[in-house]
């Protein structure tokens, strides 16, 4: 690398963690300094400043930083770094609704600096390799994308539901494969742990290309599910991002002649395919674009999260709590 960025992380917590894991051996990036008013539990500093503000980070004379504080947070944080002409990558969900991430997206754009958010799932070699053979055409005309988002109830969440919290990744995937955004969404939630938000959501929209979606995410199963399926004209395609496993069912050309097999597969089945591809871990690719859009490197910028894609998705994950509470549908509004 040209430069050496120097680099700060704030937010000490389960997901700060593993970003001071990653930009302490981050190529071309020296982590100079991390910030948490609640102290350092994980030991993520090591000799490095441990501050308890934005402001005394910014003092260290850093380029860019990485914000992994809670959601209610991150308004304040990313207006304090443009403020101070720092670029940042920003953990999803950009901000706890529309207007905060307006305006975040707005300082960032009107200093020129470079923002993203940390939706890690785009990085998913699964996803990655689903989404390069959906812009091959390998499916087709795509039909439907439907997620599943399940498992037990994280500890560490108590500022926002699980629309914010884990609808949020499926909302940025389900666009980013398709290339196309959200221009409607329906859906109904339910409380039933206790807390104040919302911990299971079932929801249904529709892209701007005229694709069918499908997104069932909850905190209250007892085992992790990760999956996104995508069906068009010529078969189906599995991602399972837990293994970073993609498998494709292609459409049925071969007939079952064995009529008692035929009965419980269907008349016909196709080939199916898993496929091999090197997985790097997700975390350290979305660093490294990241890195690399600050560097301005030739074609980086397409690699990040921009906070505009950031915004559309707070704008999408809002329209869903506003259907469950009204039940009705909601229209996505394009522009600010």
């Amino acid at each position: 690398m040209a430069k050496q960025l120097r680099a700060g992380l704030v937010g000490l917590g389960m997901m700060g963690r593993h970003h001071g894991r990653v930009l302490g051996s981050l190529d071309g990036v020296e982590l100079v300094g991390v910030c948490d008013p609640m102290g350092d539990p994980h030991g993520v500093a090591g000799s490095r400043p441990l501050v308890k503000s934005v402001e005394e980070l910014i003092a260290l004379g850093i380029d860019y930083a990485m914000v992994a504080a809670p959601t209610a947070f991150h308004e304040e944080l990313a207006l304090a770094l443009a403020a101070a002409g720092v670029h940042a990558l920003i953990e999803k969900p950009l901000a706890v609704d529309t207007p905060a991430a307006i305006r975040i997206t707005d300082a960032f754009a009107t200093k020129g600096l470079v923002g993203a958010v940390g939706h890690i799932e785009r990085y998913n070699p699964a996803l990655q390799q689903l989404r390069k053979k959906l812009d091959a055409g390998e499916l087709g005309n795509v039909y439907q994308i439907a997620t599943r988002r399940q498992g037990p109830f994280p500890a560490r969440i108590a500022d926002v539901g699980v629309i914010k919290d884990l609808a949020t990744h499926d909302i940025d995937l389900t666009a980013w494969i398709a290339r196309s955004s959200f221009i409607s969404v329906s859906a109904k939630t339910a409380l039933k742990s206790g807390r104040p938000h919302e911990d299971m959501v079932a929801a249904v929209g529709e892209l701007e290309n005229g694709i069918i979606t499908n997104h069932l995410v909850n905190w209250l199963t007892p085992f992790k599910e990760r999956l996104t399926i995508v069906t068009g004209e010529r078969g189906t395609l599995v991602a399972d991002t837990l293994t970073a496993d993609l498998t494709f069912y292609a459409n049925a050309s071969i007939d079952t002649e064995w009529d008692a097999v035929a009965s419980f597969r269907g008349v016909s089945e196709g080939d199916v395919i898993r496929y091999a591809f090197a997985k790097p871990e997700p975390l350290k690719v979305e660093h490294e674009a990241f890195r690399d859009a600050v560097l301005g490197v030739a074609g980086a910028q397409e690699r990040i999260v921009t906070m505009e894609q950031g915004l559309a998705t707070v704008r999408v994950a809002s329209a869903m709590i506003e259907s469950a509470k009204t039940g009705s549908e909601i229209k996505i509004a394009k522009g600010r």
